[in-house]
């Protein structure tokens, strides 16, 4: 009896045990282990991710406190998105909180913006007082509809999925035709929600909520009639190859299921990428190309218009343009179809967890650090660096110190000032630092930023990656290897030598080399072909972190229980069907080619590059008007000229204004980095996180750099040019 007949046999005696209070004998080794509820909902806490939880939370409470239920056709609305994205609340709670939190955000903004003022005796901040009132009203829609974002969050990386589902099932049910089972093969090879659903399908059934699985199943499949039909289309093809009594019409059947979910992936993704050319360009209108623009005459209208202070321009650029763009983009990636998506393979062998870590060898030990302590030290070191005009302001009262000649058009009377403040003739208010050395240092802020995340997600992912790279390039040519493993296995050979002859056929490949470990383990230790694949200390698999061979590898040791003629067929349907996800795969990539390309030069070094020579304009504009406002002012009270004393404004210093355009920068990079591999990848973490990690590295060097070039050399430049025009006029 093998272990399948022997896992269904004491499944339905467990069941008769508990329906009828049967003893039906004792448990017999091998069986799988059924997900129960415990399990389910341990495996459920692991996957739902942080800012769930804190959102329940804030739901919940809100609840409790101020309750308020939306209507009934919004709430089924709410009710569906929360069963998808597995979310403990209530359509209540959510239209509770969607006014509650706006509430609290007003509140706040009126009290710090006028409570706190008048307190002292000073004037209400108008424009914290506006503007708390406009984010409040602003987002009472939005967070409304949370879950619903939070759903096709949900459906994104379950969808990124969904075609490796249906080949492990079909893969599986190939050699067994229990769908049961399949779905749990399925599930332990998945990872994401789409694991988590699938776990959900078999728990439905452990608690009796459904009689059956087919029940259980084409209920959750309903879930996505609105979004992917293709999904339900080859699942309802799976359940149909179980009621036919011909071996050749049921295999058909699971081909034609795959083929089904291929063929519409591409066909919707192809609609997906002509229809993104317009949501991109207006994104990267609106979010990158006006906001730089603006940034080249704000100097301008910053010194003419006098009232208006750094930190408000630092609120739009830094919290509001942020956030729309992160909206939009967040918009653009909910309307992808399915796809494909990687796994974090950390996940799959939590032994490669050390590589998220600096190792170190100490006296012998190896020890781990955690690259976020590398990233508090350069962030805690450029930070202070940043910082230390305004630490020398504020503790040591260092301002306007001169340097070089006599100047009567400067601060301190000299050529220079360092740490130069200005006053304000019309308001009496004090404002700085303006001068060079100030804006020089002040690019350590946003150096600080973008080195300390680009640095710990570059150190969390970079080895990750490495490995499962040199896995990608197994599974490239895996697709022949597995044909050939399979052409053997129809020839009778057994398991244990076929391995040895595929090994010696593609020597000096990384199958050659993948086969060649096997057989030596099965050769030299004596294992089965089990063991010298999947061993926890030697397994070959566990040089080649890949969730494709490794279920391919599990459905050929399931085989080979049969027969070598059952392990062949599965082995050669395996075959076919990678070959056809790599060419969809690449047909879907090259659909996207000029997309991504667009986005990764605006990551990379458009808006790098656009803002750090904003930044050098912006210096220099504001050197030119600092100094030609006093020496126009001081020949209009000679009686050369008539200038109104308030016609130029002190202007905002180039220190603040770099900073908070350099932060501006770090922002655009990392949502659109977030945009660019979501779209070309689905979902996939890990990737994510390395492309992060590399596009705030470079484009924020890039960024400081060049900021700091130009505005070296044109503030240079306009100190040569005002001292020759100030001479002779």
């Amino acid at each position: 009896m093998d272990n399948v007949t022997r896992e269904i046999l004491e499944k339905y005696k467990n069941k008769l045990k508990s329906e009828l209070g049967v003893e039906t004998g004792e448990q017999e080794e091998g069986e799988i282990e059924n997900t129960s509820t415990k399990e389910y909902k341990d495996f459920k806490n692991e996957m739902i991710p942080v800012h769930f939880s804190i959102y329940e939370k804030a739901c919940n409470m809100s609840e409790k406190i101020f309750r308020i239920a939306p209507d009934e056709k919004k709430a089924t609305e709410i009710q569906n998105a929360i069963n998808t994205a597995h979310l403990n609340i209530t359509p209540a709670g959510v239209a509770s909180f969607a006014i509650l939190g706006p509430l609290i955000i007003i509140m706040t903004g009126l009290f710090v913006s006028s409570g706190i003022p008048l307190a002292f005796k000073q004037d209400p901040n108008m424009f914290f007082m506006v503007f708390s009132l406009l984010v409040g009203v602003c987002i009472m829609f939005p967070l409304q509809r949370i879950p619903l974002f939070m759903a096709d969050s949900w459906r994104l990386k379950a969808s990124s999925q969904m075609v490796i589902c249906i080949f492990y099932i079909v893969t599986y049910m190939r050699h067994t035709s229990n769908l049961e089972l399949a779905i749990e093969f399925a599930s332990s090879h998945l990872s994401g929600p789409l694991a988590l659903d699938m776990k959900k399908v078999l728990w439905d059934i452990e608690t009796q909520r459904f009689s059956t699985l087919k029940d259980s199943l084409d209920t959750y499949l309903e879930t996505w009639r609105k979004y992917n039909l293709e999904f339900i289309e080859s699942m309802h093809l799976i359940e149909s190859s179980l009621y036919e009594s011909s071996e050749e019409r049921r295999l058909g059947l699971l081909e034609k299921s795959l083929d089904v979910m291929l063929e519409e992936t591409f066909e919707k993704m192809l609609h997906y990428a002509h229809g993104l050319k317009s949501p991109i360009t207006s994104l990267h209108m609106l979010g990158i190309i006006l906001p730089v623009l603006g940034l080249v005459i704000l100097p301008l209208v910053v010194n003419f218009m006098g009232n208006i202070k750094w930190y408000y321009l630092a609120t739009v650029y830094n919290i509001a343009i942020p956030g729309a763009v992160f909206y939009l983009g967040k918009r653009i990636l909910a309307s992808r179809p399915t796809g494909y998506g990687d796994t974090d393979i950390s996940e799959m062998n939590p032994e490669l967890k050390k590589f998220k870590k600096i190792n170190m060898k100490i006296l012998g030990m190896e020890f781990g650090i955690s690259p976020l302590f590398l990233a508090i030290t350069v962030f805690a070191v450029c930070f202070l660096i940043g910082l230390s005009p305004l630490l020398a302001h504020v503790f040591a009262g260092t301002e306007n110190i001169p340097i070089g000649e006599d100047d009567d058009f400067t601060t301190c009377k000299h050529s220079y000032c360092l740490n130069e403040y200005r006053t304000d003739e019309t308001t009496g208010s004090k404002d700085g630092p303006y001068d060079l050395i100030p804006s020089v240092l002040s690019v350590f802020v946003p150096l600080s930023l973008g080195i300390s995340v680009g640095l710990y997600y570059s150190i969390k992912s970079k080895r990750l990656i490495k490995l499962r790279q040199d896995a990608k390039v197994l599974e490239r040519e895996f697709s022949s290897a597995l044909f050939q493993l399979g052409n053997r296995l129809s020839d009778g050979l057994p398991a244990e030598v076929t391995f040895g002859k595929v090994a010696e056929v593609m020597q000096d490949t990384e199958s050659g080399r993948f086969f060649d470990k096997v057989s030596n383990n099965i050769r030299k230790l004596g294992f089965s072909v089990n063991e010298a694949i999947f061993n926890q200390k030697v397994g070959a698999i566990k040089s080649y972190p890949s969730s494709t061979i490794q279920s391919s590898m599990k459905v050929l040791t399931q085989a080979i229980k049969k027969s070598p003629i059952i392990a062949a067929q599965a082995v050669l349907t395996i075959s076919r069907y990678m070959k056809e996800m790599h060419r969809v795969d690449e047909r879907l990539k090259d659909l996207l080619a000029d997309i991504i390309a667009s986005m990764k030069s605006q990551v990379s070094y458009l808006a790098p590059v656009i803002s750090g020579i904003v930044i050098g304009i912006t210096s220099m504009m504001t050197n030119i008007l600092g100094k030609l406002g006093p020496a126009l002012l001081a020949r209009s009270n000679e009686g050369d000229m008539s200038v109104p004393m308030d016609f130029f404004g002190i202007g905002i210093p180039s220190y603040y204004f770099q900073i908070f355009v350099g932060i501006y920068v770090i922002e655009i990079i990392y949502i659109l980095s977030i945009l660019v591999n979501g779209i070309e990848n689905g979902y996939d973490k890990l990737n994510e996180e390395y492309t992060i990690g590399s596009n705030l590295m470079r484009g924020t060097i890039l960024y400081t750099t060049l900021a700091l070039i130009v505005m070296v050399v044109f503030n240079t430049i306009a100190d040569v040019v005002i001292s020759s025009t100030l001479a002779t006029t």
